[in-house]
């Protein structure tokens, strides 16, 4: 059996992409509720498996560290969140999981796909919204860079405090991305309404004013301990200075439309 732990902390950050249909099994109401019953079994491994972005970076992160399991605890986070696991993945593995994955896909442009990784690239979330992800290579398009900014942000995995608690719904302060025609950063600090339960239900566990807080599209998935939000914090603007300083063709498969 697959550590419960892990299991269930990807569930609540992968359900709300899910939920909205942009990635994982079509069923998201599956996934909703083994969130809510926090049973882990083969069915949930399964479904896990059915994230066919998320899925081979854990498997990636367990291979080059020596770890049996994709979903143990300590994956799940450097995945989602980042911990100190990313950089023993060796860039070698890397590379190749990135060639299985895309190399047929995106043909002769799969260099360009390849700076992210040799410019230091980590097998995380941010890496794979910024850098691989089609977005970012859309903001230079007038036309579409302001719905590219928002996917971004939303798909991203964001940190903010809590501000207020509303019924199923919480104020959080946090930096969203900024974009100026050159530089993607983090902007001034902004309060946005994320979801906490549906109908008195939620994913994450009880959540307080104060609280600093892990946000994927518009659902609060997680109390973030301070060792965890450096993490994030860290990895994030990582990719961010990719994107930004060292790659120059992020979201290559924008490429091919």
């Amino acid at each position: 059996m697959t550590g419960a732990e892990g299991a269930q902390m990807f569930v609540r950050y992968a359900y709300p992409p899910n939920s909205l249909g942009y990635c994982g099994p079509p069923d998201s109401t599956a996934l909703w509720e083994y969130a809510v019953a926090g049973v882990t079994d083969r069915g949930l491994v399964q479904l896990a498996q059915a994230f066919s972005g998320a899925w081979p970076y854990l498997e990636l992160i367990a291979h080059g560290c020596g770890i049996a399991d994709p979903l143990d605890r300590r994956v799940v986070e450097a995945y989602w969140v980042g911990n100190d696991l990313l950089p023993r993945v060796p860039l070698g593995q890397i590379g190749e999981s990135m060639r299985d994955r895309f190399g047929r896909r995106v043909g002769a442009q799969f260099p360009f796909l390849a700076e992210g990784v040799l410019a230091g690239g980590m097998p995380q979330h941010s890496f794979h919204v910024f850098c691989v992800y089609p977005w970012v290579g859309l903001l230079g398009d007038d036309r579409k860079a302001a719905n590219a900014l928002m996917v971004l942000d939303r798909c991203r995995i964001r940190w903010g405090r809590v501000t207020a608690v509303h019924g199923d719904q919480a104020c959080v302060e946090y930096r969203p991305l900024r974009w100026d025609s050159r530089h993607l950063t983090l902007g001034e600090p902004a309060v946005e309404l994320a979801r906490l339960s549906l109908d008195g239900v939620g994913i994450a566990d009880r959540i307080t004013p104060g609280d600093v807080v892990s946000m994927h599209w518009d659902w609060i998935c997680d109390r973030l301990t301070p060792r965890q939000l450096r993490g994030l914090r860290r990895y994030t603007q990582h990719h961010l200075d990719l994107v930004n300083n060292r790659v120059e063709h992020p979201g290559t498969l924008a490429v091919l439309g």
